[in-house]
C-alpha cells in the first residue's frame, strides 16, 4: 500500500500529541492519586446543639501524630477554641462542613507550629463576642495553607496571622465587624484569590510591627462593601491597607464600595500597587503616604472617588513614586469626607506620565503642594473635563518640575495654573506668552 505525505504527517502529529499527552495524563493522575489521599473522621460525627470540642481536638491531636488527613463529614459542629499542632491536616466540603463557635476563644488557634493545612471548613461565628480577637488565630507559624474556607459572622476580625509564611487563598471572609484577615510580620505570605466582603473597618491589612521587608503577595482578590464604623481619618474603611510593609506587591484586585481608599500604603517602601480595577470608593482610591520611600502604582483603573491617586507627605518622608498608565475618572467633591476631587496628586521625587484623567471636579493633576514640591515630571498625560486641567505649587521655597506634552481639553478654569496653597493664582501657564515661574518648565502642551 502507497503512502502518501499527508498520512506520514498526521502519523507524526498523533504520535507527537500522544507523547505530549502522556506526561500530562500522568500528572492528572497523580493529582487524582493525592486528592484521594487516604483519610480519616477519628470517629467525629455531626450534631447539632452538642458541644464537640473535645472530640474536635482529639482528632485533630490524632492527625497531627499520625499525618493521616482528618476528614470533616458534612454538617454542623459546635465548638469552642481548638489548638492545632504542626502536621495537622483537617479537610472539610466546602460548604457543608461547618465549626460554629459556641465562645471560650478563638474558634482556631495555632501556634508555635508548621506544615498546616486547612481546606474546606467554614468557620461560623454566629456574631458571638470572641476573647482572642479573630474566628481564626495563627502565631509563628510556617507553612500555613488555607484554602477554600469560609469565615463569617465573626464579632471581631476574621483571620489574624503574626509572624506566617504561606498562604490563604480561596477563601471567603464576610460579615465581620473588624478586618477580615490582618497579616503582621509576615514571613512569605501569598493572599490570593478571595472574596472579601462586608467588613465593618478594613478588608485585608498588610502590618509590620516596625517598618521593614515584608514581601507579601495580594493578588486577584475581591473586596467590597468596607465600611469604617470605628471611624478616624483614614485608619479604617479600606480594602487593603499596607502599614509599614515593604516590597508588597498588591495586582489585579477588584475593588468596590469601600468609606475610603481601595489600596492605602502608609510607610510602606517599594511599594507595587498594579492593575487593579477600582470603584465607588469614599476618599483617595490608590494612596502612598507618609514615610515611604518608592511607590509604583500603574495600570489601575480607578471609577468613582473623590480623589484617584495620592503620593504625599513629603513632610515625612514620602517620596519617589512612578504614576504611570492609569485610567482614573468620575471624581467627586464629597465634603463629608474629602473636598478635593483631583485626579492625581504627587509632591516628590517622581514622575507622572501616560495617565487619562476624565471628569475631575477639582484638579485632573495636582504637582506640589505649598513648599512640598522636589524634582517632578508630569508628561504625556491625558486631562479630560477638569476644573483646572493641572495645578502646580508656585510657593517660592518649591522645588523644581517639568510640565510637558500633556493634552488637556474641556478645562474650565484653565488648563495649566499656578497654585497658592489650593487657590489657582496667575494667567493660564499652557498659553505661548505666559512667562513661566523660575522652579517650572511648561512646555509642548496641548489644550483647548
Amino acid at each position: 500500500m502507497r503512502v502518501g505525505r499527508r498520512q506520514v504527517l498526521l502519523s507524526g502529529f498523533s504520535l507527537g500529541f500522544a507523547a505530549a499527552a502522556g506526561p500530562r495524563m500522568a500528572s492528572a493522575a497523580a493529582d487524582a492519586g493525592e486528592l484521594q489521599q487516604p483519610v480519616s473522621t477519628y470517629g467525629v460525627v455531626p450534631g447539632d446543639g452538642i458541644d464537640q470540642t473535645a472530640s474536635l481536638q482529639q482528632a485533630a491531636d490524632a492527625a497531627a501524630r499520625s499525618g493521616l488527613p482528618f476528614f470533616l463529614p458534612p454538617g454542623s459542629y459546635a465548638t469552642s477554641k481548638l489548638e492545632l499542632k504542626s502536621g495537622t491536616q483537617i479537610q472539610g466540603v466546602p460548604g457543608r462542613s461547618v465549626l460554629r463557635y459556641t465562645g471560650g476563644g478563638r474558634l482556631i488557634s495555632i501556634g508555635d507550629a508548621a506544615d498546616i493545612r486547612l481546606t474546606g471548613l467554614t468557620l461560623a461565628g454566629e456574631g458571638t463576642a470572641i476573647d482572642g480577637g479573630a474566628l481564626l488565630v495563627a502565631e509563628q507559624v510556617k507553612g500555613l495553607v488555607i484554602s477554600d474556607c469560609r469565615f463569617l459572622g465573626s464579632a471581631e476580625n476574621g483571620v489574624v496571622l503574626r509572624k506566617v509564611s504561606g498562604a490563604v487563598k480561596d477563601c471567603e471572609i464576610g460579615d465581620i465587624r473588624k478586618a477580615g484577615l490582618l497579616s503582621e510580620d509576615a514571613a512569605g505570605l501569598e493572599i490570593a484569590h478571595n472574596h472579601v466582603r462586608d467588613c465593618g473597618d478594613n478588608g485585608i491589612l498588610v502590618w509590620r510591627s516596625v517598618a521593614g521587608e515584608d514581601a507579601s503577595i495580594v493578588a486577584s482578590n475581591r473586596v467590597e462593601r468596607i465600611a469604617a464604623k470605628s471611624g478616624g481619618g483614614g485608619q479604617n474603611g479600606n480594602a487593603i491597607l499596607i502599614y509599614r510593609a515593604g516590597s508588597v506587591l498588591v495586582s489585579g484586585n477588584r475593588i468596590e464600595d469601600c468609606a475610603y481608599s481601595a489600596i492605602r500604603d502608609n510607610s510602606g517602601s517599594n511599594c507595587q500597587i498594579i492593575g487593579n480595577s477600582c470603584t465607588r470608593l469614599g476618599e483617595v482610591a490608590l494612596y502612598a503616604e507618609f514615610s515611604f520611600e518608592g511607590a509604583v502604582i500603574a495600570n489601575n483603573i480607578v471609577d468613582q472617588a473623590a480623589t484617584g491617586i495620592a503620593v504625599t507627605n513629603f513632610n515625612e518622608g514620602g517620596r519617589l513614586a512612578v504614576v504611570q498608565g492609569n485610567l482614573i475618572r468620575n471624581l467627586n467633591f464629597r465634603k463629608d469626607v474629602d473636598p478635593r476631587g483631583n485626579g492625581i496628586a504627587i509632591e516628590a521625587d517622581g514622575v507622572v506620565t501616560g495617565n487619562v484623567i476624565e471628569n475631575a471636579q477639582g484638579y485632573g493633576i495636582v504637582v506640589g503642594w505649598r513648599n512640598y514640591l522636589r524634582d517632578l515630571n508630569v508628561t504625556d498625560n491625558l486631562i479630560r473635563n477638569a476644573h483646572i486641567g493641572i495645578g502646580v505649587s508656585a510657593d517660592p521655597s518649591a522645588g523644581i518640575a517639568l510640565i510637558a506634552n500633556n493634552t488637556i481639553s474641556g478645562s474650565k478654569d484653565g488648563a495649566i495654573r499656578a497654585m497658592n496653597g489650593p487657590t489657582p493664582i496667575g494667567p493660564d501657564l499652557a498659553k505661548p506668552s505666559t512667562s513661566a515661574y523660575r522652579n517650572l518648565a511648561v512646555h509642548g502642551n496641548i489644550s483647548r
